[in-house]
């Protein structure tokens, strides 16, 4: 499979809640960091059980999928009905059809304000 249609179909597995394809889909050695909050998942089980035990009551969009060789660059966006909505730009390598890594910085729109002094130089989106 293509490493593009890998990671789109890694992000239609979270939206199913299909826990056992997504472990299909990962690696056993898998390695994914959190630089935001700190955090390295380490192992296959460790990161579907993380997504399987997330509060229910969000939904993902995905909003550009990019590749560069082995590594694929996609953007989602993460609505959940009480937590708000997120934003996670994560960075996939995928060998031989499975995501063998990845680092994913996972945001919420207007948690980050820029500075006034920024005002005259920018739109606000």
């Amino acid at each position: 499979m293509e490493p593009s249609k890998t990671v789109q179909r890694f992000w239609d597995l979270m939206q199913a809640r299909d826990w056992e394809g997504l472990g299909e889909l990962l690696a056993a050695d898998l390695v994914v960091e959190w630089p935001v909050s700190g955090e390295r998942i380490v192992g296959r089980d460790n990161f579907v059980s993380i997504n399987a035990e997330y509060p229910e009551g969000w939904s993902i969009n995905v909003l550009r999928v990019v590749v560069d060789g082995d590594v694929v660059v996609s953007e989602v966006e993460v609505p959940h009905g009480t937590m708000g909505v997120h934003r996670v730009a994560s960075f996939w390598t995928v060998r031989d059809g499975k995501i063998v890594g990845g680092r994913e910085y996972w945001t919420e729109p207007g948690s980050d304000p820029s500075p006034e002094w920024r005002a005259q130089y920018v739109q606000r989106i």
